[in-house]
Order: C-alpha cells, then sequence, then structure tokens
C-alpha cells in the first residue's frame, strides 16, 4: 500500500467517501492574463479568507483524512501566507504541491517552498513559445514557466507539467513534448479546454467533438514516449472514456483499470478563496456550491446528506446519447465540469472517444456551436447545442 500514490482512492475511501484529494484557490489574484482562464483570475476576492481562517481550515481538512492538497490561484504565492498554510498541510502529514503559471516563480522561491514542505510544483505549459505566450496574455510567461520548472529541480522538488488542449495547440503536442521532456520533467497532465469563464468567451478555442479521432491516436503515441523516457503522461478527467486507449488514460496514479466516472464530493473536494465549498473547485459557482466555511464547519458541511448529490444519483441525471450507451453505470457521463459547462446539465458529454468512434460508424459527427454568452463572473458559463453532420474527415 506504500508505494501507491497518496491520491489513490482505495476501497475504504469509497466506503467511509473520503475527500482524498483537495484543490484550493488560495487567491484569484493572477500576474498573467490567460484566454482561457474558467475562473477569470487577475483580481483577488473581496473576501478572501484571513491567515486564521485559512490555517483553520487546513485543520479542518486533516481531519476529514485529505491526503493530498494542491493550491491553485489566480497565482496561489500572490498570497503572503501561502507558505504558512503549506507548512500547516506538511505538518498535519497532508502532501501539498503547487499549480502555478510559473511566471515569477524563482529559484529562491522555490527553495523556501521546499523548506516549508511543498513536495511539488506542476507548470502550466499551454503551448509552444509563441502561443503559449499568445494564450497566456503576457510575453515572456513561456521562457517564465519552463525557467520555474527549472527552479523546482534545482532545490530538489519534483516539476511536472500540465497542457490544456485547444484549437492552437492541439496539433503541436510533439513539440511541447519534447520541450518538457527537455526540462526533464517527471509528469505531464493533459486536458482538453473547458467551455468556461474566459474560454467560454473565446470559444474558437475549444476543440470540436469529432477532433478527438484524431487527437486521441497521438496522445496515444506520446503515453508510448514518455513512458520510455520516464515521464508519466497523465490524462486529466475529461480524456477518454472507454475508447481503445483507455488502459493506457487510467492507472494505479489515478483510479485503476478504468473511469469510475466524476469524484466531484465523493473522493474530490474543491475551496475557493472565500471559503465557498464544492464537489469540485471547477464547477460553475452559481450551480455547485454546497455550503461556506465561514457559517458551517467543513465536516457538517461535507457529511450533510442533503449536500453533494451530483454523483450520488447514479445514472439518473444521463440523457442523449450518454443515457444509452453501454458504460453509462461505470461512466456516468464522464467529467461534469466539462458537459455542465457546455450543455448547462450534466451526463451528455459530446467529448467522449467512444461516442465519437461510434457515431463515425454512422457517418455522424458532432459540432459545438456557441448559443448564450457566459456570465461576466469566476467560473462563468453559458450554453453551446450540439448538432449533427455527416461526417467529414
Amino acid at each position: 500500500m506504500s508505494s501507491q500514490p497518496v491520491r489513490f482512492i482505495r476501497t475504504l475511501d469509497k466506503v467511509e467517501r473520503r475527500p482524498v484529494y483537495a484543490v484550493w484557490e488560495l487567491t484569484l489574484q493572477c500576474n498573467l492574463k490567460c484566454g482561457h482562464c474558467g475562473s477569470r483570475a487577475g483580481v483577488r476576492r473581496s473576501n478572501e479568507l484571513s491567515p486564521p481562517e485559512a490555517l483553520k481550515l487546513v485543520d479542518e481538512l486533516a481531519e476529514l483524512g485529505v491526503r493530498e492538497l494542491a493550491i491553485i490561484g489566480g497565482e496561489a504565492y500572490l498570497r503572503s501566507d501561502w507558505l504558512d498554510i503549506v507548512e500547516r498541510a506538511r505538518n498535519h502529514g497532508i502532501r501539498p504541491v503547487l499549480q502555478t503559471g510559473g511566471y515569477g516563480f524563482t529559484e529562491k522561491l522555490a527553495s523556501r517552498a521546499k523548506f516549508a514542505g511543498l513536495a511539488a510544483v506542476g507548470v502550466s505549459i499551454d503551448g509552444t513559445e509563441y502561443v503559449h505566450d499568445q494564450i497566456r496574455g503576457v510575453k515572456g510567461s513561456f521562457r517564465a514557466a519552463i525557467q520555474a520548472i527549472k527552479a523546482a529541480e534545482a532545490v530538489g522538488l519534483v516539476s511536472t507539467a500540465n497542457t490544456q488542449i485547444h484549437a492552437k495547440n492541439w496539433h503541436n503536442l510533439d513539440e511541447i513534448h519534447r520541450l518538457l521532456a527537455d526540462a526533464q520533467i517527471a509528469a505531464w497532465q493533459v486536458q482538453l479546454t473547458v467551455a468556461m469563464g474566459n474560454a467560454a468567451d473565446n470559444d474558437a478555442l475549444l476543440l470540436q467533438p469529432y477532433f478527438l479521432d484524431l487527437l486521441f491516436p497521438t496522445l496515444a503515441r506520446l503515453f508510448d514516449e514518455c513512458n520510455r523516457e520516464g515521464i508519466q503522461l497523465q490524462a486529466g478527467n475529461n480524456i477518454g472514456y472507454f475508447g481503445p486507449y483507455e488502459h493506457l488514460w487510467r492507472g494505479p496514479a489515478r483510479i485503476p483499470d478504468h473511469y469510475e466516472g466524476c469524484q466531484a464530493g465523493i473522493g474530490a473536494i474543491g475551496i475557493e478563496a472565500d471559503g465557498t465549498i464544492k464537489g469540485c473547485p471547477s464547477l460553475a459557482t452559481s450551480r455547485y456550491t454546497e455550503g461556506n466555511v465561514r457559517l458551517r464547519p467543513l465536516k457538517e458541511i461535507w457529511e450533510d446528506r442533503r449536500l453533494f448529490l451530483l454523483n450520488k444519483i447514479g445514472t439518473r441525471n444521463l440523457w442523449g446519447f450518454c443515457s444509452t450507451c453501454y458504460y453509462a453505470d461505470s461512466c456516468r457521463g464522464g467529467c461534469v465540469w466539462t458537459s455542465d459547462s457546455l450543455l448547462g446539465r450534466p451526463g451528455n458529454n459530446p467529448f467522449c472517444h467512444h461516442r465519437v468512434l461510434t457515431l463515425k460508424k454512422q457517418g455522424v459527427r458532432e459540432r459545438i456551436e456557441k448559443v448564450t454568452a457566459a456570465e461576466k463572473t469566476s467560473f462563468g458559463v453559458g450554453l453551446f447545442s450540439v448538432v449533427q453532420e455527416p461526417w467529414q474527415d
């Protein structure tokens, strides 16, 4: 058992519904201007948790049995007490990791973070240099991100990278892989850009579902190449499902053998900077807020049977193609963040490899079209429709 990653969901975790993994937005303040940012980060929230409230929340996460804490933003290290939060987590035996844009993450800062107990740094790389800088809205952000990876490695932190796959980089994944391999990362997580916040505004960034027919074989090839190089290529929650490469996407570092559905409010919990609690940090705040730690203790929110209902109802929220799918009982419609942000409710996910291949055999492909613009709020969502049309290569 000790060789398993701390995020591995054990049988007892499922039985006790333990939030093994927590993602905490420490602040919405950010030094980048990303065109795909779902939370529309930039300016800190006016009512972010105070330092004492933040440390108390770490204690509450430990009480719930959280084993890994990912701190994000905005840019988490722009919050002055972020290392106090890291240290408190480490003292509780929680593995703290940082997800960052890397702009301004120096070797000196990496050294301080390592001393406080930070275990790993994940840096966002969203394309080759020109595309990355364009998407991130700040010239020099790509070089800063690569330097952040090197800074983490220099002080002995595990360095990883994460890439949102979108219309401007999906055909450059080989080049991105080479850049990351040269930077000697330990792991590379990939996921699809989702129609939320700035990405919903800039909907030309979103891949069309039928692109998965070409994208997933490319990812499968890169999976084998990364494996030979000692890099763990990890599939994000909206990469899948049940196509010919399912055995590659899922494994011991995630959910074993095959995708077992969205874990929001089951094995994972999300926290916004003002203490808002969600089953997943990426879900639309307007629809999926479960409470606030300023009003109720976290344990009380988590154990309230009236809350976190999203993934407690099995297949009852499935509709469209997903309601008829052979894999419905296990998959439950895939990543709720992806489907809900796109179509206004969960349970029907056009970004599914099995679905794309099934429809291709029928000579049909699906295309998404924006119907309603997204709300101008953090985690704001609009509405898209799915149009079926004859398959064209």
